[in-house]
């Protein structure tokens, strides 16, 4: 029983020390990171499960995780062209909260 829990031990330290693979092709694997990510899910209305494929966020199965690249791509080029290198673009500025962009303004009630 002390050999098995021993052994069992050491393995999930030994797996502690290697984190998950990311994937990552545009955000730098830091700090900022994870609130990224939130900040997709309020911005596009969604749960992580959106883009990625559950319990393997290194995968590129779903179309809609590409897509995101693109859009990131495009935000990072639109606030690149400002001088002063603050974010003026971001997913939230067209989607608010939907999936789709809304491409003209609600009509007045």
């Amino acid at each position: 029983m002390r050999l098995t829990f021993t052994a069992l031990l050491l393995a999930v330290a030994a797996l502690a020390q290697h984190p998950a693979p990311k994937n990552l092709k545009l955000l730098p694997a830091d700090e900022n990171l994870i609130p990224t990510m939130r900040s997709f899910t309020v911005a596009l209305g969604q749960k992580c499960d959106f883009c990625h494929v559950q319990g393997d966020f290194a995968s590129d199965e779903k179309h809609t995780k590409e897509i995101a690249r693109h859009m990131i791509s495009m935000a990072k080029e639109i606030n690149a062209k400002f001088p002063d290198g603050k974010t003026h673009v971001t997913c939230y500025t067209c989607h608010r909260g939907a999936t789709e962009p809304a491409m003209a303004p609600e009509a007045a009630k």
